[in-house]
């Protein structure tokens, strides 16, 4: 078995999708456990940091890490503008903070609020380094996309789903009988980080990740891109946005590796 080639991306030109089928976009940074982080307090130093008019709702939440019969729950503060149902959302535990979206504008404002969300942790905490960082885009493609999604994705990306709606002896594919259909590839980069790669078609009030895609009551299809390090590096704002910025631009290249021009064009984009 021949070892696998190390994925080199390279700048590419972002074509702006007025239409874009972005579902959500997660960035998460893990640190060291700081336990001061459970008390009401320490969530109101960081909100108060963070100087941010639109996230200032703060609820609890107590989320259960692993299911085991030793887990115990850990309590999470979410911050939100639950008045305007704001489409951004801030969650701050022990060991991370996570900024995500459902109105992605550009990798710019993102990044920027980010940086603002990192520093706030920064401020408030004074973690000693990050220990990992990710990057996640959930593209999800309903309606007239799902009836075109041959000509929207490379063929490759389709897996069983590629095959015609006809075979030589006039039979429906397998592709066609597939009631739920998702494959994933993992991907090693040159600079030492990862990519994760989900795609493929999910049934009616189906997921497979209900904190990040809620369930449809019509087919869809899906196209989701994470990339992640575990190498630690100092705790920073800037220092976390760059490396942020890096993993939206080589996330970016393999979303282009991945669909067709059909794709840019059915989503207002002009390639």
């Amino acid at each position: 078995m021949k070892t696998p080639k190390l994925l080199s991306p390279a700048p590419v030109t972002e074509v702006h999708l007025p239409r874009a089928p972005l579902a959500r976009v997660i960035a998460e940074v893990r640190f060291p456990p700081i336990h001061a982080i459970r008390s009401p307090d320490g969530a109101d130093s960081f909100r108060k940091a963070l100087r941010d008019p639109y996230l200032n709702q703060i609820s609890r939440t107590e989320l259960k890490a692993e299911q085991t019969p030793n887990s115990r729950e850990e309590r999470v503060w979410r911050l939100a503008d639950q008045e305007r149902a704001s489409p951004w959302r801030v969650s701050l535990g022990v060991e991370f903070v996570a900024l995500e979206t459902s109105s992605y504008e550009n990798h710019q404002h993102f990044l920027d609020r980010l940086h603002a969300v990192v520093s706030a942790v920064e401020e408030s905490f004074g973690p000693a380094n990050v220990q990992r960082l990710g990057l996640r885009y959930v593209a999800r493609m309903t309606g007239d996309a799902v009836e075109r999604i041959h000509d929207l994705l490379q063929p490759e990306v389709l897996g069983i789903a590629r095959a015609g709606e006809i075979i030589g002896n006039g039979a429906s594919s397998l592709g066609n009988s597939a009631h739920h259909l998702m494959t994933e590839a993992r991907f090693l980069v040159e600079n030492g980080h990862r990519i994760l790669g989900r795609c493929g078609r999910l049934r009616e009030n189906a997921t497979y990740d209900p904190e990040v895609l809620e369930p449809l009551e019509i087919p869809s299809w899906v196209l989701d891109l994470s990339m992640f390090t575990s190498e630690a590096f100092p705790f920073a704002g800037a220092h976390a946005s760059t490396k942020a910025r890096e993993f939206a631009d080589s996330l970016y290249w393999l979303f282009r590796q991945m669909v067709t021009d059909e794709f840019l064009k059915f989503y207002g984009g002009n390639p």
